[in-house]
């Protein structure tokens, strides 16, 4: 097929790129360079050149603390572009893959998330993610993730390594959990989604529940390090707080995935394992 990748400077977006390169698709790869999809007209000409077979957009502000008071540049990049480029490709008739969050829950189930249970985003970052999932449409494919790293862009993986390197110590909240997700899973998973232009919501996650400070351990022990040089710390008892509130649960069951016949992605050490060799 032919894809248009948007966000593709991004640690989703290189990946992405390099995914479908690889399994032989046709790839135009869009960044806030080559298209402003804040801008209608600017969309619309983009995939008037290009006419994709789908979309996949990764584009996103995740700043998660600075959407507090960036109001404005979310709501314009994590909603109200995503229905311009929504608007795009009904009109040119691709499919549209968009990119969310676990952030459009509250995070106060005591059972991992399905795709249709409620909302109640907390974040300003989260509401304007759910805006976008509302402004993509019915016809789109809404993939949902938690916890992205990669072998591009900033990450938690890679902070940890570079923490591990000195003496700093380490303290990591104990009291929000979610799935670690690679994007060396979750790239294939997108494409598929795009291939076979799949409406509706799906949760895509790494297999795996675990605490930030149990995912820092699972850095460190991976890259030869000692689980014991973190410690755990209770959300309010960081210092500074952060600006943004978090979901204390953003655990995502993929039972959408699953329903549609997919096998699931793998548990996250894995990718895991073979992201810290390709980093060290």
């Amino acid at each position: 097929m032919k894809v248009l990748i948007t966000g593709a400077a991004g640690q989703l977006g290189v990946e992405l790129v390099q995914h479908c390169i690889e399994m032989g698709d046709d790839v135009v790869a869009a960044d806030r360079s080559d298209v402003d999809i804040t801008d209608a007209a600017a969309v619309d000409a983009f995939l008037a050149q290009h006419l994709p077979d789908a979309v996949i957009n990764a584009a996103a502000y995740t700043a998660v603390d600075a959407c507090e008071t960036n109001v404005d540049i979310a709501q314009a990049v994590n909603g109200t572009a995503v229905g311009i480029v929504s608007a795009a490709c009904e009109k040119f008739g691709a499919h549209l893959v968009h990119v969310s969050t676990d952030y459009v829950f509250d995070g106060t189930l005591d059972r991992p998330y399905l795709e249709t249970d409620e909302t109640n985003p907390q974040s300003v970052y989260g509401r304007t993610k759910l805006a976008g999932e509302i402004a993509a449409g019915s016809a789109a494919s809404i993939a949902r993730t938690s916890w992205v790293c990669g072998e591009y862009g900033d990450n938690m993986v890679k902070l940890i390594l570079r923490l591990a390197a000195g003496d700093t110590p380490l303290a990591f909240v104990d009291d929000q959990r979610g799935h670690p997700s690679f994007t060396a899973d979750l790239a294939p998973a997108l494409r598929t989604l795009a291939l076979e232009r799949r409406a509706g919501t799906f949760h895509l996650t790494n297999g795996g529940a675990v605490s930030w400070f149990e995912f820092v351990g699972d850095i460190l022990e991976a890259a030869g390090h000692q689980r014991g040089r973190v410690s755990p710390i209770a959300t309010a008892d960081l210092d500074p707080p952060r600006p943004a509130p978090r979901p204390a649960n953003s655990v995502l069951d993929n039972a959408a995935w699953k329903a549609a016949g997919k096998e699931p992605l793998r548990d996250f050490r894995a990718p895991l394992t073979e992201l810290v060799a390709r980093l060290t």
